[in-house]
């Protein structure tokens, strides 16, 4: 248990990392002269360095197991890059600094995933994943107001480099208090060929229809709350930095509450695909209201700013619907590719939606480019969603018959 609370404290940090940046953009604007873009590029960065590690935190959580993995890069990685963040000269080593730590933080919620997935009842799969999600997101919440409180009573570089140590302290605790599993000998022997599992698993037809899904669930919540809520409400509503915090400190924990509510569904409703479906489509709506009414009040913002949250947090369901068609011996490739998709979605559409709201703005117009940005995602949420349709079910009854 000790071990597991290490590997939950990592990905509240590695929650907190992914959301952070949005609080800073005052100071980082004024001190480093960084623009929107290079901000935006430097939060797109950290998803795309966490999302292209999962190859490699793959193979090595087969070959060398979860403790060893997650503790060297969190530690490394996740705490050298918040230390480089702490005394960042410009832009380009903002960019660099969170590259680095997303690389870092990319193995904590695989290594708890691993231990779940070999350790636990497969049915059970859903809901251990979603409550350590729900727990973890609690950095996200950390990320919000109360780091720009922190910001603003001992600086950023302070905060940047105590938590720099933090995140190094608790890797090191990975390090004695991790178990791994009982080693599979037919995994370590498969991952000595290194990515070719890969190729297999995506060989899977059946993972087709999952991947699309998984690639996109999160992205709007992830992205609205990580990337745009600030400037949408600051061009639309004239809010400052304190509405915006509270508003996203909602927002944030909505995200961990849904993870709560999605985590024993499967099992209360004996079904995975359905529940995946009824909670995305309930966000799809919520994200076509925003299209077709961009203006409305604080109030109703924030509450369908909510519930996008709550529906956007089916991660934990979606990992555990993949998982179920994985072979064992590639337990670790299968949840990191899985995770690829995830996190490496939600990293693409930062890049994607920064294009989107840069090619959308009309002079005057405060409006248009964030209503152009809410259709964007409901059409790819609504085409995922269509997809997933296609996929096969794996109810945990089943897989508690096979294990």
């Amino acid at each position: 248990m000790a071990g597991l609370a290490a590997l939950a404290i990592g990905y509240v940090l590695s929650q907190f990392y992914r959301s952070f940046l949005a609080v800073l953009t005052p100071a980082l604007t004024s001190e480093l002269g960084a623009t929107k873009a290079q901000l935006s590029m430097a939060s797109g960065a950290w998803f795309v360095s966490f999302a292209l590690m999962q190859f490699v935190v793959g193979v090595s959580l087969d070959r060398y197991g979860p403790r060893r993995t997650a503790a060297f890069l969190l530690a490394v990685c996740g705490g050298g890059g918040a230390l480089l963040f702490a005394m960042a000269p410009g832009p380009w080593a903002i960019i660099f600094a969170m590259v680095l730590n997303g690389a870092g933080c990319s193995a904590v919620l695989m290594a708890s995933v691993f231990i779940f997935a070999k350790t636990f009842s497969p049915a059970r799969l859903t809901i251990l994943i979603s409550w350590l999600i729900a727990f973890g997101t609690m950095g996200n919440v950390v990320g919000s107001a109360p780091m720009a409180a922190a910001a603003e009573a001992f600086g950023w570089r302070g905060v940047m480099a105590g938590l720099g140590g933090f995140t190094i302290l608790t890797g090191i605790a990975i390090q004695f208090l991790v178990r791994d599993p009982e080693a599979d000998t037919q995994a370590a022997r498969e991952a000595g060929f290194g990515f070719r599992g890969y190729a297999e698993l995506l060989k899977l037809r059946v993972l087709w229809p999952i991947l699309p899904l998984t690639a996109l669930n999160y992205a709007p919540a992830a992205g609205i709350r990580g990337l745009w809520a600030g400037p949408y409400l600051a061009d639309v509503y004239n809010a400052d930095a304190l509405l915006i915090g509270q508003v996203t400190l909602f927002m944030a924990l909505a995200m961990s509450a849904g993870s709560f509510v999605y985590g024993p569904l499967d099992v209360f409703f004996k079904t995975r695909k359905w529940v995946a479906v009824g909670g995305n489509l309930i966000g799809l709506m919520a994200i076509v209201l925003l299209a077709f009414m961009p203006v409305s009040t604080i109030f109703i913002t924030t509450v369908v700013f909510v519930v996008i949250g709550v529906c956007g947090a089916s991660y934990g369901l979606l990992m555990a619907h993949g998982r179920a068609f994985v072979p064992a011996y590639l337990t670790g490739r299968g949840v990191t590719l899985l995770n690829f998709f995830s996190v490496g979605g939600a990293g693409v559409m930062q890049f994607l939606t920064g294009g989107v709201v840069a090619a959308s703005v009309v002079p005057g117009d405060p409006v248009a480019a964030y209503q152009t940005l809410f259709i964007f995602y409901a059409v790819l949420i609504a085409l995922s969603l269509a997809i997933y349709l296609a996929c096969r079910d794996a109810p945990p009854e089943v897989e508690r018959a096979r294990a």
